[in-house]
């Protein structure tokens, strides 16, 4: 009996493990395990939610615009270096499909962000997975080192989750100097929002002139948005334009859109 020709590719792909629901309903429990803003969305973003939801008959703008002008007058971009998904692991998703194939290499930093194997593997590419120091922070230098000529995309966590140390600016200077500039360096903030680290650099910052460094960030956590899925990155136009042509479509809901122009708009100028 023949079975379905799968690509074997998928075989070596774990699967991603979410936090545990609580045992029981009549048990209080305090889930830690997936980083989630115990706190709800500000009142009037939920305002904001409330309309929106009149228009789910329709479907959301598939070019995000108006999400993207915002978030252009807020980090001081183009409008062409910003591309949106479901999350901004969904970003990283669209661009490693964009950047890797069979046989190329993804350099990033392990124990890290549990989905990073799942979303190398699902490319055909092959993970390179290089060890955390022992206070639990990026080995950079040994990150350098790692990459070949093979090497399409390399990922820095920071704050790295689940470790939570930050790549300081020296050492993450360095490393966008020593990197190959075909080889695309992937800044992922996630947590940026909680940085308090003296010695912390911005992603956008480091990236600033770079024609191959992605910074992605996310509404889901300092935002408390994470049930919508919705997250970005800022890109050099060239690759941003392929993640966005990666992408799923209309896969931002329009609901999703509008809570983050709300957050947007609720912080101070």
């Amino acid at each position: 009996m023949t079975s379905p020709r799968l690509r074997p590719a998928l075989d070596s792909i774990p699967a991603y493990k979410a936090g545990k629901p609580p045992a029981t309903s009549a048990q209080r429990s305090y889930k830690l395990s997936s980083n989630e803003n115990p706190y709800p969305p500000l009142p009037g973003v939920v305002d904001t939610v409330t309309s929106a939801a009149q228009s789910l008959n329709r479907y959301p703008d598939m070019a995000a615009g108006a999400l993207h002008s915002a978030l252009a007058d807020k980090l001081g971009v183009d409008v062409g270096m910003l591309a949106t998904g479901a999350g901004s692991v969904a970003v990283l998703y669209h661009l490693l499909q964009a950047a890797c194939s069979d046989g190329d290499e993804v350099v990033y930093a392990w124990r890290s962000f549990e989905a990073y194997p799942i979303a190398v593997r699902v490319t055909g590419a092959r993970d390179v997975q290089v060890g955390l120091t022992p206070d639990a922070r990026h080995d950079l230098s040994a990150m350098r080192d790692a990459v070949t000529a093979a090497t399409k995309v390399v990922i820095v966590c920071t704050p790295n989750n689940p470790t939570g140390p930050v790549a300081h600016r020296d050492e993450l200077l360095d490393l966008l100097d020593g990197v190959p500039p075909d080889v695309i360096v992937v800044i992922d903030e996630a947590y940026r929002e909680f940085v308090a680290d003296p010695d912390a650099i911005d992603g956008l910052e480091a990236a600033a002139g770079r024609d191959n460094v992605v910074v992605l960030r996310t509404f889901s956590k300092a935002y408390g948005l994470a049930g919508l899925r919705v997250g970005y990155a800022v890109a050099p136009p060239p690759i941003a334009d392929a993640i966005r042509k990666c992408a799923l479509p209309f896969g931002v809901s329009h609901v999703a859109q509008a809570a983050a122009i709300a957050s947007l708009e609720a912080e101070p100028a």
